[in-house]
């Protein structure tokens, strides 16, 4: 049979409070009754010895059995707990009152006996000469004359068969029966104190365990009102500090934080099967003006003239292109988010950089009739970053701004140092990006509804170098820009001690 976590403590803890008030009632009784010995030895400890001095139990032919039956009949009528008997120098029994058929052992053990007349701590158990295996507590006192060795020894158990007989009889009555009873009861009470002990305790464990059965990691996020995502309540009595609170706030932390991931997961996982469909349209198109091309010359090469054989071939070679720009950027990104690329960091300076990439683009801004300008401060700390990276990022983004800017317009790229890292703004003169493309514009490119969202590989790969540097590109708005990006990087020094620190 499988039982739940509270149904085994409560079991344990049941199996434990019955042994426990089990031994506890057991050692009650056991000191009650030891305490009850050592209390009758002690007031009985020189009975025997006042029994030894004043009756004549013994002259110089020896000990005399008929004084000492006489003497123990009187005594026993006395006290009929008590129970005499005469031991001669090796502890046999000699003379006792017994009725017949009550001695069952003639001997007694003599060791406790000198253990008494030594003073040994009480209570000191003797043999009962009434039974085969009963130790009893006594009192004992040696017989001798004129100072030699003694000759035998009184021996008084104190608590005889008669006392066995009255124990037996109250163990039977109502007395013991209520005391046990009100044991019981009170047994009772503190099992029941204790399952609802343990109810309240193992509550919060029972709500995470509810919690943990209703979690969805596809659910909606854990913030919202209307959410079916696990929520463990937590007790306004609860303490911080407790462990299982611990526990929970643990819980809910990795609860919400699977459920970002997998529905990240399940969205990249969307977005990659719609780019894959998307890139699959986008190269399509070049590649099937490629092969139209290509067959044209193929069918009509002894019909066409110089001039047309030379435009289909560059139009041919500007697809051409196009689909491996297209086919060599997605290599790129595939390597960029399965980390397989590290930065290669290297001091050098950025205003460098900046200059060198200005001149790559300076035929076509001209062709576009389009202004270049760069701002740089006159001491800009040098960074530390992957410098192919960093020129990869700035071309992209200057590509993107030269296509998307009309003639006459000016892209502008502001460097400044800001307290340990250097800033690099890009603007343009362009008509800016749509509100509605805004929010996936660092986003994988797909088709949602017929119109094309995100902002194409190249800004994505910009955003993937960026996070491999620690760093994260923004799209800010200045009063009369087109579009502005931004980012920073880290100084050479900051950036070396972050990298030795890691």
């Amino acid at each position: 049979m499988k039982l739940t976590l509270t149904q085994r403590l409560a079991a344990v803890f049941c199996v434990l409070l019955l042994a426990c008030c089990g031994a506890s009632a057991w050692l009650q009784i056991r000191a009650s009754d030891l305490r009850e010995k050592e209390v009758i030895q002690s007031l009985s400890r020189d009975l025997a010895g006042h029994i030894a001095h004043d009756a004549a139990l013994m002259d110089a032919s020896g000990l005399k059995p008929d004084a000492v039956r006489k003497l123990f009949m009187q005594l026993m009528v006395v006290n009929p707990s008590v129970e005499v008997y005469l031991l001669d120098k090796d502890g046999r029994v000699v003379a006792d009152d017994a009725p017949p058929g009550h001695l069952k052992r003639n001997k007694v053990d003599l060791a406790p006996v000198r253990q008494l007349i030594a003073g040994d701590a009480l209570p000191i158990l003797g043999d009962d000469p009434r039974s085969i295996d009963k130790r009893k507590v006594f009192s004992a006192a040696p017989l001798s004359m004129a100072g030699r060795d003694p000759a035998g020894y009184v021996y008084v158990v104190l608590l005889g068969e008669e006392h066995d007989q009255l124990a037996a009889r109250v163990s039977a009555s109502g007395v013991l029966r209520t005391t046990l009873a009100m044991m019981a009861l009170v047994t009772l009470l503190a099992l029941v104190a204790g399952l609802v002990a343990f109810g309240l305790i193992t509550r919060p464990l029972r709500r995470l365990t509810d919690a943990m059965r209703r979690f969805d990691a596809d659910g909606p996020p854990a913030t919202d009102v209307d959410t079916q995502q696990p929520r463990v309540p937590r007790s306004r009595y609860a303490s911080k500090d407790d462990e299982i609170v611990v526990l929970e706030t643990a819980f809910a932390q990795m609860a919400e934080r699977i459920g970002e991931q997998w529905r990240a997961l399940t969205r990249q996982d969307r977005e990659r099967r719609e780019l894959v469909a998307n890139i699959s349209h986008d190269l399509r198109t070049p590649l099937s003006s490629l092969h139209g091309y290509l067959e044209t010359l193929s069918l009509k090469a002894d019909t066409l003239g110089e001039t047309d054989r030379r435009r289909y071939l560059s139009i041919a070679l500007a697809q051409s292109a196009k689909v491996g720009r297209l086919a060599q950027a997605l290599f790129e990104l595939a390597r960029l988010e399965h980390g397989m690329v590290e930065p290669e960091r290297e001091t050098f300076s950025l205003a460098d950089l900046l200059q060198d990439v200005f001149e790559k683009f300076e035929l076509a801004a001209e062709s576009r009739r389009l202004n270049l300008r760069a701002i740089i401060p006159a001491r800009l700390p040098p960074v530390q970053a992957d410098l192919a990276m960093i020129e990869r990022v700035l071309t992209n983004l200057l590509d993107n701004a030269i296509r998307h800017t009309p003639p006459e317009g000016t892209i502008e790229v502001e460097l400044a140092s800001l307290g340990g890292r250097v800033s690099v703004t890009v603007s343009d003169t362009g008509p800016g990006i749509p509100p509605q493309q805004r929010e996936a514009l660092f986003q994988r490119p797909f088709t949602s509804g017929g119109a094309h969202r995100g902002g194409g590989l190249g800004l994505l790969i910009v955003q993937r170098m960026l996070q491999l540097h620690r760093s994260q590109i923004r799209l800010v708005d200045r009063e009369g820009r087109g579009t502005t990006f931004q980012f920073e990087l880290a100084a050479a020094g900051v950036a070396q001690g972050v990298h030795q620190a890691e």
